[in-house]
C-alpha cells in the first residue's frame, strides 16, 4: 500500500457527480491515471456505502491505492479499507477510531489555519485545507485563497491537500503558492478523459518523475 508521506494527488469519488452504477469505472480510469489515494464520498445510507466500498477495495487495494470514505466510520468494520475522513461538524477523530474498531488513516478537513493546528493536535494523520477557490461543492464555505498555503505548511508537520475549485488550469498557482500534495473533486470527475486528466496533475505536481 502507498504510503501517505508519498501520495500527492487524492482524488475524490463524489457521487454528487459519478453515478453508483458508474464507480468502478471511474475509480478505474482514476488508478490508470496514477491517482495516488481514493475517497468516496456519499450521502447514502451505510449499507449502500458498505457496498460501494467494497466493490472500490477489490480495484483500489490491487493497485496498492489506499481507500479512504468520508464520513462513516463504521464501515471500516465490514470494509477493510485503509482510512476515513471526517469534516469540522462530523465525529472527532478519537470517536471515529473508535467506531472504525481498529487502527486506518484519519483525515479531518479544515478550513483555517488554527483548524488544522488543531486538527494536528486531535490526532489526524492528514489534513484537508480549503477550499482554496470557490467550489460548488461547498458552497457555503467562503474561499480561503492562495496566501495561506505556505504558512499552513510551516505550522503543521502532517501531510496537508489542498482542496477546493482546484483544477488543472489553477493548479500550477496553487502549487507556486506552496502546495504538495491537493485534492481534486469536479475537475477530475467532470474530465472527458479521468485517467489523461490525472496524469497531467500528477506530472504538475511531480515534475523531477
Amino acid at each position: 500500500m502507498r504510503n501517505l508521506s508519498d501520495c500527492r494527488l487524492y482524488g475524490i469519488l463524489d457521487l454528487s457527480y459519478v453515478a453508483a452504477a458508474n464507480v468502478e469505472r471511474v475509480a478505474a480510469a482514476m488508478i490508470e491515471g496514477d491517482v495516488d489515494l481514493i475517497q468516496l464520498r456519499a450521502k447514502s445510507s451505510v449499507a449502500e456505502i458498505v457496498d460501494l466500498a467494497a466493490r472500490l477495495h477489490k480495484l483500489t487495494s490491487a493497485a496498492r491505492i489506499p481507500l479512504i470514505v468520508n464520513d462513516y466510520a463504521e464501515v471500516a468494520t465490514q470494509v477493510p479499507v485503509e482510512g476515513v475522513h471526517v469534516g469540522q461538524d462530523d465525529d472527532l477523530i478519537a470517536h471515529a477510531r473508535k467506531k472504525a474498531g481498529r487502527q486506518l488513516l484519519i483525515g479531518k478537513s479544515t478550513h483555517s489555519l488554527e483548524q488544522t493546528v488543531a486538527a494536528e493536535r486531535e490526532g489526524a494523520d492528514y489534513i484537508g485545507f480549503g477550499p482554496v477557490f470557490a467550489t460548488p461543492t461547498k458552497p457555503d464555505y467562503h474561499p480561503i485563497g492562495l496566501t495561506g498555503i505556505k504558512r499552513v505548511h510551516h505550522e503543521v508537520g502532517i501531510p496537508i491537500f489542498c482542496i477546493g475549485g482546484i483544477k488543472i488550469d489553477n493548479l500550477g498557482e496553487v502549487i507556486a503558492a506552496g502546495a504538495k500534495r491537493v485534492a481534486i473533486v469536479s475537475g477530475l470527475l467532470k474530465a472527458e478523459d479521468v485517467a489523461k486528466y490525472a496524469r497531467g496533475c500528477k506530472a504538475l505536481l511531480n515534475p523531477e518523475a
